[in-house]
């Protein structure tokens, strides 16, 4: 008898860095010394994009053997593994809640942003709303420029945005209460040909730029450890119960 209930999809997952690092999830561990955290985990069940080391309340954070939030490969080989990795785990990143400056627009504003707070956002690549996204913007990359080099930024701006308008997210900056702006929402895949004379990647005409949509999901610490255990479940539905 199949008594399998079919639960609400999970997307997006949002967690204060803080607590990430207070109570590390299934398949991470963080070792902590003075003014620095150096995080472990299992690269067979997530995929981190995360920089080398980024401050948060005060300290620096390591995230041991993420590329970073540009990853390059050298061929089709290497392309296609990544694609695949990335559909078929969790991904990691870093993203800041920021102060708006509204005299600061375009690409300066995440340079003038101050940063209120960071938080982890995990993506689930395995959802098939997530999967089919990241395959068709990549594939539409290396197909538009085929035999050159290119770069593909995408990017989970809007959807924090839209999350953050539909839910009244706030957060507490001193005696102010803002709405925040997010900063630093996005990857990098930079593909590398050996073609001789790569005049449109020299030019930047090479440059994609995607935005991946998906429903934000706000999580809490005693919700985390029960999500990433399911990663080694196959074709999990997630539900959450709590949801800002």
């Amino acid at each position: 008898m199949n008594t399998s209930i079919h639960m609400p999809e999970f997307m997006l997952g949002l967690i204060a860095t803080e607590d990430f690092l207070r109570e590390p999830p299934l398949g991470f561990t963080v070792q902590k010394t003075t003014g620095h955290c150096l995080v472990s985990y299992d690269a067979d069940n997530c995929c981190v994009f995360i920089d080398d080391s980024e401050a948060t309340g005060g300290s620096r954070v390591t995230f041991q053997n993420s590329p970073g939030k540009t990853v390059q490969v050298e061929n089709l080989a290497d392309y296609t593994k990544l694609r695949n990795t990335m559909t078929s785990k969790f991904i990691l990143l870093m993203v800041s809640a920021c102060e708006r400056n509204l005299l600061v627009k375009g690409k300066k504003a995440q340079k003038a942003a101050k940063v209120i707070q960071q938080f982890i956002l995990i993506i689930n690549g395995r959802s098939p709303w997530i999967r089919r996204q990241l395959e068709e913007k990549l594939n539409q990359a290396i197909s538009s420029v085929a035999g050159e080099s290119y770069t593909v930024e995408l990017d989970l701006k809007q959807s924090l945005q839209k999350w953050t308008h539909q839910t009244n997210f706030l957060l507490t900056h001193g005696s102010c209460v803002i709405s925040p702006d997010w900063q630093n929402t996005s990857f990098i895949l930079k593909y590398h040909s050996d073609a001789l004379f790569d005049f449109p990647y020299w030019f930047g005409c090479s440059k994609r730029n995607y935005a991946i949509q998906g429903k934000v999901t706000c999580l809490k610490t005693d919700e985390k450890k029960y999500m990433l255990a399911l990663i080694k479940v196959s074709n999990a539905h997630i539900h959450w119960p709590v949801s800002i």
